[in-house]
């Protein structure tokens, strides 16, 4: 069987890891038939938006897709290009897997916890309000009028829509992934004592869903002592639920927990479809050197195979993954004990290392 594959290589070290990407899942025998899709900033000059409508197209006519990163400015340009996919294919769960894996510089041993994020609501909805402008002081004034609070005049406001709709069936998500992966305890994560209405209808429903799930473990913990636990004992947790801010932000702390984004892999779900990428940057002052980390995307590819149903070849590409890890011979620099170490391997030699190891399976 041939898969038709949407792949966006992305920009900075996108291309780069995109490669070896492919590389290492066409050696597990899995046959593909990708789909190249350009997304990014230099897509504006050629289609006047960095997300042409073709990359969405091909991921619904696809129903797959992975994706290297993609470049988003700090501050100003164009809004991201991974929210912006998000948004237009309602990909409203993100999954972010964190373990341990020997070889990778950590603090900590044995952690295998799994962040499921929230995807489309929060304050990442993109709902914002430029300081300086009419309709902000108009905004101003209106909460003024209703509620009394007092917001600076020159403010700018973002706003954080929470959903019933949207913490259902993310709160559902985690409970059915719980189920499915032989998870025991699925803890939401919230800053409802502050935030009663938003937080507080998220827990709200986070509490009704748990109800309907008796044969897991449940339970609540307030966003600033959830990283502190995490930091303190990581492995009194096991899935855990978030909204879309904190979801970004712990899932990244949650990778730092086990050596760095350089192996963190990440997935977004939708109702119809699927898109797999590493939660690390585009690193562009990298690109084109054939020095980046590709494994945290190769990782992505591991959840990729599996989502097709592919297991056989998901489970010799993660087992090549940690085999070369753990020797610690076909890395890059940044998976070296010394970071400076000469024998540190180039993207590409990564790449033809795992080629060799998969076929010798």
């Amino acid at each position: 069987m041939t898969y038709r594959i949407t792949l966006i290589p992305g920009d900075g070290i996108g291309p780069e890891i995109s490669r070896a990407t492919q590389r290492v899942i066409e050696a597990t025998g899995v046959r593909i038939d990708w789909d190249v899709q350009e997304a990014g900033e230099a897509m504006i000059a050629r289609y006047g938006e960095p997300l042409p409508p073709n990359v969405i197209d091909s991921i619904r006519r696809n129903k797959v897709a992975i994706k290297g990163p993609i470049t988003t400015p700090v501050g100003k340009g164009f809004r991201s290009v991974n929210v912006g996919l998000r948004k237009a294919l309602d990909l409203y769960s993100n999954v972010r897997p964190c373990k341990t894996r020997p070889g990778v510089r950590s603090r900590y041993d044995n952690i295998d916890l799994v962040v499921v994020r929230e995807n489309t609501e929060d304050l990442y909805a993109g709902i914002e309000f430029p300081q300086g402008r009419a309709e902000v002081a108009a905004l101003i004034e209106w909460i003024a009028q209703r509620t009394g609070a007092t917001i600076r005049e020159d403010s700018a406001i973002s706003i954080k829509p929470i959903s019933i709709t949207g913490s259902r069936r993310i709160v559902e998500f985690a409970f059915k992934y719980a189920e499915d992966n032989n998870r025991r305890k699925v803890t939401a994560v919230h800053k409802a004592n502050i935030m009663k209405a938003t937080d507080g209808l998220f827990l709200q429903v986070a509490e009704q869903v748990a109800a309907e799930h008796p044969g897991i473990q449940f339970e609540n913990v307030i966003v600033d002592n959830m990283c502190m636990q995490l930091v303190q004992r990581p492995e009194l947790y096991d899935v855990l639920v978030l909204s879309n801010l904190y979801g970004d932000i712990v899932s990244d702390l949650c990778a730092g927990l086990v050596g760095g984004l350089g192996v963190a892999p990440g997935a977004n779900f939708g109702t119809e479809v699927a898109l797999f990428e590493p939660i690390h940057g585009s690193a562009p002052k990298y690109a084109g050197q054939d020095k980046a980390n590709p494994m945290a995307m190769m990782y992505s590819a591991v959840m990729m195979l599996h989502w097709i149903n592919e297991h056989e070849a998901a489970d010799k590409l993660e087992r090549a993954l940690d085999q070369t890890i753990a020797e610690g011979v076909n890395v890059t620099y940044d998976l070296k004990q010394n970071r400076d170490d000469p024998s540190a391997k180039r993207t590409s030699e990564v790449a033809e290392a795992l080629v060799k190891k998969i076929e010798s399976m």
